[in-house]
């Protein structure tokens, strides 16, 4: 049981990688966006060969040879996370039956006070 907990540790740690991942996707999506204001912003200013500087080499160009960050997102989603679940969801049902966070379940029935309605052991229980 204690593997699986180390198993289910880890794949919240790949989870928030997947989080840091999905960020990254948005900010270079936003800051290619901003790009657009700021070329503008410089032909009005009459430095129209640093707008085209920006809207040649940095709008829109790949983060990666052939990639843009969805790209990234895409084939991180479809091969090693998707394996890292899939891997994940058989050690907890060979060790587990399938039951998730076991050891936060273990802990939670040694730390709340038995009939306190705050303390609820499902929100079946519960009288909040």
């Amino acid at each position: 049981m204690q593997a699986a907990g180390k198993v289910s540790e880890a794949l919240e740690t790949v989870e928030q990688a997947r989080g840091h991942l999905y960020a990254f996707h948005q900010l270079m999506g936003r800051a290619d966006l901003q790009l657009d204001e700021a070329v503008s912003t410089l032909c009005e200013g009459g430095h129209d060969e640093l707008a085209e500087l920006i809207r040649r080499d940095l709008i829109g160009r790949n983060v990666l040879p052939g990639r843009w960050t969805f790209q990234i997102v895409e084939e991180y989603d479809d091969g090693y996370y998707r394996c890292f679940k899939e891997i994940e969801r058989q050690v907890r049902s060979q060790l587990t039956n399938g039951r998730r966070h076991v050891f936060e379940a273990e802990m939670k029935e040694r730390r709340r006070t038995a009939g306190h309605p705050a303390h609820a052991a499902t929100p079946n229980d519960s009288k909040e």
